[in-house]
């Protein structure tokens, strides 16, 4: 090497490592996607890699040169610190083309010192490359060194001159100063970035098997994700995992892949730093996001603009966030720089908690200043931003709903104040308990000259926590206040309060819009979670308390309100409110659309499991049997079972009731019943007493499907007071038990001004056809049924008519006038002989399958059951322990009541209608 230390300016030898190309690793992936990018790039003059520090940038051109896919031969030279003066680097350049055996005229000559560069060397240098007979491949790596001394400039010069035998390929952690801009609008360079440079989940687990591990999925997506795909960091986690007993938990613990890359990162990356740059860094890394400001505020100094942007330009795993003014550090860094401020400066962590909040708070950050203060054990400050910003709502709604809960879940109990109490109890509702709510909130009680925000946070929760007991809640159309409405009045009206026990009580629902109008406006505007919680609120009580054409009417406003995403929760509980309420008054359609809707928004949101409404299912059970699909029916009630409903009583009972209604419907009166008492309902309250009565409804429909007009009586002598629906079960039950004309009266009485529901209208109007046909009018009781059919169909509403009894069918098939009405209820077309017809959407059974037919009783379906299994007659009657008469009369009354005369046909249709 005699010829290449006269190249030296100094005349020192050169340093012939700085010309070896570096040896690949071993174990080292191969990744095809990107030796493919750098063979074309070299196909034009430029081509940059750039990336963090450990990124496998110069692994990726050593492999590429290694597998010979370059267009000529390659010359590698490694840049250092000490190369940054022209005549020295420049002396290296012109070495490694001799080191690597490229041959340049004698006249190129070299440098003659170390500062600078004669011009004219790099015009015959550029002269020399021009005249070579096939392309040469310069490799720069680490050009970042020599960025000073116009070094870049004549870089540039020699690749313009050199014509197409030159093509240059530049590694280094930042950009070069070479004038990419014009390379980029003349489309002459390949740009290979970090993002680039980055493993997919399929070269991770390439690479983890290249070092003799057999990872799982769930490994390999961990370490992908917590790396973010970075190949020092691979590789040293996948080191250790070599030398752990426990693979698998390596790769799913954070703090073992810190672990692993601490010394790497803090070597590599913190300490190339200066001192004012690691000051920052660890300053900040109480941070999950950087701002310029958040961190001047943190450092005490103005500089945080400045570094943070020479960090991203430098790679040194700081990068922006979009196209905003923020800047995230990889979380593997981010946790090493968390480290050393626990172990330089422990004391320092709680006051910078509380400086961040602060700040984040005057920008409008509100969770995050919430985060920090909770970090400092701030909690009075915590609660107070709550509160005092009117985002108490945010527990219950909205995307940082789950991040505040968890939050506030560590404030300790007890603390002074009525902020703490406030936030406390939105936790509770958050969690769905409602006691532990009312429990806090007794605890909270504002000064006298507490603000607008706090007393209206208060209101809201009250009306939220209470909603569900009805109390106080008025209806459109009640009567004054007698107590002169002076709490909270407004321009909206006079005060109003609910009749019967309710008197004098205070509508929270009013005293909620009185405070929201002292709250600014603005600020209002800021939280539409508020207008749409005290919709949602209010038409719970209004449910609660028995106003359901009232609360189906709310739940609607709060949906139309509830667009924007800090609302989103609330809507989907909206929707299983609305939805469950409609499937119980008969609007089946309507129910059916915004219960699809309300497990979709579920699904959209990503809402827990544990903070799902089982209302959606259950109102999809209730439309399933009341179109006749009981099989539809139980398949939703078991997905509504896996949602909690503990704390939901008003749901909980309609599950009751679904649960009653379908083993009734299957013949199993004694489980009908056992099904209503495991919900026990308190009377009393508006609450109670609508869920008592619910509850009642159904025991009497089990009692009189077992012939006892007495036991339906007695249940119904038991329910509370009660509205529509209450009252046609007594007038079914008397009629049962014979009393007509206290049957007439019953019915007559739902005229008086009630908005009754198409499910109970219809049942009113089947039991008054009923009582018409027993008179022996038939003309009058087809038209009373050809009524019930009008108010019913619209909805899909066919339960009515198939509980209806034996008295229909045979009304149907007297009445000619009933043909179309007989189409519907069956199925079939009018006029067609046996063909079956399906209406879209109507919810029909299985095509041919009748929608009206007369229930079974326990002993026929034990015989259809073994009729099904291909028994015999004699093998039935043995198997049941009866007598073959017997069973014959058995299946002649299930041919009957099914419409068929087939034992296959009976299988069949029994199965359609879910009775086996």
């Amino acid at each position: 090497m005699a010829e290449d230390a006269q190249l030296h300016p100094s005349g020192d030898p050169l340093l012939a490592a700085k010309f070896a190309v570096p040896a690949v690793p071993p174990a080292f992936v191969a990744r095809q996607r990107l030796l493919d990018r750098l063979t074309e790039g070299a196909q034009g003059p430029l081509t940059v890699i750039t990336g963090p520090a450990g990124a496998g940038k110069t692994s990726l051109a050593a492999s590429w040169r290694e597998a010979d896919l370059a267009p000529g031969p390659v010359v590698w030279l490694t840049v250092e610190s000490d190369d940054n003066a022209p005549g020295v680097f420049w002396a290296y350049v012109l070495g490694a083309f001799r080191y690597h055996r490229v041959p340049l005229p004698d006249g190129v000559g070299s440098p003659s010192s170390a500062d600078t560069v004669d011009h004219s060397l790099i015009v015959r240098l550029a002269s020399a490359l021009a005249q070579l007979p096939e392309p040469v491949v310069l490799v720069l790596d680490g050009l970042e060194h020599a960025g000073v001394h116009g070094i870049a400039a004549e870089l540039d010069f020699v690749l313009a001159h050199a014509g197409p035998s030159l093509r240059l390929v530049l590694i280094g952690r930042v950009d070069p100063a070479l004038p990419l801009h014009r390379y980029r609008a003349e489309a002459r360079v390949c740009e290979i970035r970090r993002s680039e440079l980055a493993f997919t989940p399929q070269e991770t687990a390439q690479l983890l098997r290249c070092h003799g591990l057999t990872p799982s999925q769930e490994s390999v997506g961990a370490l992908t994700d917590r790396t973010q795909g970075w190949a020092a960091g691979l590789r040293l986690c996948a080191l250790a995992m070599q030398r752990t007993e426990d693979a698998e938990h390596f790769a799913q613990s954070f703090a073992a892949s810190q672990n692993a890359v601490a010394d790497y990162l803090t070597a590599e990356v913190l300490a190339a730093q200066p001192a004012a740059t690691q000051d920052l860094l660890i300053r900040t890394s109480i941070l999950s996001h950087v701002h310029p400001g958040l961190a001047d505020a943190l450092t005490g100094r103005d500089d945080g603009e400045r570094i943070l942007g020479r960090l991203v330009r430098d790679n040194a795993f700081v990068e922006p966030i979009g196209d905003t003014s923020w800047y995230r550090c990889h979380p593997l860094f981010a946790e090493v720089l968390r480290a050393h401020l626990r172990s330089r400066s422990p004391a320092l962590g709680v006051p910078l908690h509380r400086e961040a909040a602060r700040w984040l708070d005057g920008h409008d950050r509100l969770t995050d200043a919430i985060e920090h203060a909770a970090a400092a054990d701030d909690w009075p400050y915590a609660a107070g931003l709550l509160v005092d910003r009117l985002a108490a709502g945010r527990l219950l709604t909205g995307p940082d709903s789950h991040r505040l809960e968890r939050l506030f879940r560590s404030m300790p109990d007890g603390l002074p104040g009525a902020a703490p109490a406030l936030a406390a109890a939105a936790c509770a509702l958050a969690r769905g308990d409602a006691t532990a709510g009312r429990k806090h909130l007794a605890g909270a009680r504002p000064n006298g000259d507490a603000a607008p925000e706090c007393l209206l946070t208060r209101e809201v929760l009250r009306l939220l926590t209470d909603a569900d007991t009805g109390t106080g809640i008025t209806a459109p159309g009640a009567p004054a206040s007698v107590d002169g409405g002076d709490r909270g009045g407004d321009d909206r009206g006079p005060a109003t309060e609910d009749p019967g026990p309710n008197r004098g009580t205070p509508d929270p629902d009013r005293e909620v819009r009185a405070l929201m109008e002292r709250v600014d406006r603005e600020r209002l505007d800021r939280h539409p979670e508020i207008e749409v919680l005290r919709l949602y609120g209010r038409g719970r009580a209004l449910l609660a308390a028995g106003h359901r054409p009232e609360a189906r009417e709310a739940f609607a406003a709060a949906l139309a309100a509830a667009m924007d995403e800090q609302t989103w929760t609330v809507r989907y509980h909206c929707l299983g409110a609305l939805a469950l309420a409609e499937a119980v008054d008969g609007l089946l359609r309507e129910a059916e659309e915004h219960a699809l809707d309300g497990i979709k928004a579920a699904e959209e949101h990503g809402i827990p499991v544990d903070r799902r409404t089982p209302r959606c299912h259950l109102a999809l059970a209730s439309v399933s049997a009341d179109r006749g699909d009981l099989p539809g029916a139980v398949s939703h009630l078991a997905a509504a079972r896996s949602h909690p409903s503990a704390r939901d009583v008003p749901a909980a009972a309609e599950a009751a009731v679904l649960r009653s209604r379908l083993e009734l419907a299957h013949g199993h009166a004694a489980a009908a019943l056992s099904a209503l008492d495991d919900v026990p309902v308190a009377a009393d309250g508006p609450a109670g007493a609508e869920a008592a009565a619910r509850i009642a409804v159904a025991r009497c429909s089990v009692h009189l499907g077992r012939g006892d007009p007495a036991a339906a009586l007695a249940a119904l002598g038991e329910a509370p007071p009660g509205g529509p629906a209450l009252a046609v079960a007594s007038a079914a039950a008397h009629l049962a038990a014979g009393d007509g004309a206290q049957a007439r009266r019953l019915l007559a009485g739902l005229t008086g001004g009630e908005r009754v529901t198409p499910a109970v209208r219809v049942r009113a109007e089947l039991l008054d056809a009923q009582l018409t046909a027993f008179e022996g009018d038939t003309a009058k009781a087809a038209s009373l049924v050809a009524g019930a059919v009008r108010t019913a169909r619209p909805h899909g509403l066919r339960a009515p008519f198939t509980e209806a009894g034996p008295w229909l069918r045979h009304l149907l098939a007297r009445a000619p006038g009933l043909a179309d009405a007989g189409a519907w209820l069956t199925g079939r077309t009018a006029g067609a002989g046996k063909r079956p017809v399906r209406e879209s959407g109507s919810g029909d059974t299985a095509a041919g399958s009748p929608l009206l037919v007369e229930q079974l009783s326990p002993r026929e379906c034990d015989v259809l059951r073994c009729a099904a299994q291909m028994m015999s007659t004699d093998e039935i009657a043995a198997e049941l322990f009866l007598s073959v008469n017997t069973v014959k009369t058995h299946l002649k009354s299930v041919y009957r009541k099914l419409s068929v005369s087939r034992r296959s046909e009976a299988v069949r249709r029994a199965r359609d209608a879910g009775m086996i």
